[in-house]
This record gives C-alpha cells, sequence and structure tokens, in this order.
C-alpha cells in the first residue's frame, strides 16, 4: 500500500473477527490483498483493496469501459471476492462495480455517513441468496408478427397467392394462440417463484447477442431473493411448475451474492 493508491470497495460487512480473517484470505481485481476498513465506532466495515491510478481514476476508469477483456477481468474478480465473502457466512451487501474511494479516511466516512442505510439494507439480506429465473418460449412458438396484408404480398398467380395466404394466415393464427398460451403460463410460473420468494425484481428479458444461443424466445429474466434455507424449495417448485407447463422452458441460476437487492434507491430526506 502506498500514498497514491486508490481505494476499492468490494461489500459492506458487519465487523466480526470472522469477517476479518475470510477477507484477509482474498485477492482484489488488482491481484492486491483485501481487508476490512472500519469507522472508530459502529457495526460495519468496507472490504476494500488498494488499486492503481493509473486503471482506477476517473479517466482511465472511463476508458476502460470500451475494453471488453478488460472489463470481463473486472467483473470476475470483483464478483469472486464478494461470492467468496458470501460462502465464507459473513453478512455481505454487494457493492456496485468499481467503488472507488481516495483514500481509506474517505471510504470510512462514506460508511459513517450512510450507516443507518447500511445497515437496513444488511438487516433485510442477511441470511439471503439471490436466484435468477430465465423463462423461454420453445423454438416452435415466437412473438407473433403482423398479420399478413394480401394488398402486399405479392402472388404469383390469383388461386396460388390466396392459397399461399390462407395457410399464412392459419399459421399466424396457430402461433398467436400457442403464443398467448405460453405468455399465461409464463405469468403464472412468475407468481409460483414469487410466492416462494421474499422479493422479485425484473430485468429486461434478452434479445439479440445478449440471449447467446439459448433456444426459444425469453420471456422472463428475473431475480428472486430467496432464504438460503429455502434455496432447494425454491428451485425444487419453480422447476416442478415448468414442467408441467408445455410450451416453456425455464432456467435457475444460483444462489448469487443478492446484487439485484443490494442498493435500492434511498429515501428522499
Amino acid at each position: 500500500m502506498t500514498d497514491t493508491t486508490l481505494v476499492y470497495a468490494y461489500a459492506v460487512l458487519r465487523r466480526t473477527p470472522e469477517a476479518a480473517a475470510a477477507a484477509a484470505q482474498l485477492r482484489g481485481v488488482a491481484g492486491e490483498p483485501v481487508h476490512l476498513v472500519e469507522p472508530a465506532t459502529g457495526p460495519l466495515a468496507f472490504a476494500v483493496g488498494h488499486v492503481p491510478p493509473a486503471d482506477y481514476d476517473d479517466a482511465p476508469l472511463r476508458a476502460h469501459l470500451d475494453d471488453l477483456d478488460w472489463m470481463e477481468s473486472t467483473v470476475r474478480s470483483h464478483h469472486a471476492v464478494v461470492a467468496a465473502l458470501v460462502r465464507s457466512g459473513a453478512a455481505a451487501l454487494p457493492l456496485r462495480l468499481a467503488t472507488v474511494y481516495r483514500d481509506e479516511d474517505t471510504a470510512r466516512q462514506a460508511l459513517d455517513t450512510r450507516r443507518g442505510y447500511f445497515l437496513s439494507l444488511l438487516d433485510r439480506l442477511t441470511g439471503h441468496v439471490e436466484l435468477g429465473v430465465k423463462i423461454y418460449a420453445t423454438a416452435d412458438i415466437t412473438p407473433p408478427e403482423a398479420a399478413p396484408d394480401p394488398d402486399r404480398d405479392p402472388a404469383p398467380g390469383l388461386g396460388v397467392g390466396r392459397a399461399y395466404l390462407a395457410i399464412r394466415r392459419r399459421r399466424h393464427r396457430r402461433n398467436e394462440e400457442a403464443w398467448r398460451t405460453v405468455a399465461r403460463a409464463a405469468a403464472h410460473l412468475t407468481e409460483t417463484a414469487g410466492a416462494l420468494a421474499v422479493d422479485r425484481v425484473a430485468h429486461t428479458p434478452e434479445r439479440g447477442s445478449l440471449a447467446g444461443s439459448a433456444p426459444g424466445t425469453n420471456m422472463g429474466n428475473d431475480a428472486y431473493l430467496v432464504r438460503r434455507d429455502r434455496v432447494d424449495a425454491f428451485r425444487t417448485g419453480v422447476l416442478a411448475a415448468a414442467r408441467a407447463t408445455p410450451g416453456l422452458r425455464v432456467e435457475v441460476s444460483g444462489p448469487w451474492a443478492p446484487y439485484s437487492f443490494a442498493l435500492q434507491p434511498e429515501p428522499a430526506p
């Protein structure tokens, strides 16, 4: 550590000997040792590491946002620290990627200033994890397109053209009915998952390159806050409901540190 390094904060923890011991086993985004920064008083601490300004000061950090390899490595290292803290049994409130302070005194001041806010979130998330649920319509069912327009669809011959359009309309109607059915089923599955969880955050369904090679259309991409002792029951209940629903495919991922629930808007003063 030198006076020229910045302080990278990974998570808010309760200040306990166990949390300090868990942090001391870890290396962070710059390969640096992780440790706790604690205010003079209070029950909380930051898990932090010291990182170089050449990568983590404002200007270079903005430049790194366009470097996909650098970003991927940083995201993986950040998540690895948080995941290890959670696996150790520490009650951890994960922070956003690249939460950086000028020095440890500034970090202590931020922790002390937001103590009530951090404590309320930590109290809520302790003993809970995040599970992801993605719902897909099977590949043979697609979002409805516009119905065929006889004035715009060329017909190679009057009889052949009409037959062609009639076939297209029948296919369109069948697909539209199938889509409505799976949409209702997806909504019911979301209700089932919500009843097994404490809270839910709806993320935007993945489209295009974000959807990767997964077959079918992503209809739901949600995060659920689940009690740690209810993870197996949640997974079993959601997958059982999916198996009973033709036309849907479901992926349950996790458990993860509860990123989707960690930093919520603060109440207005």
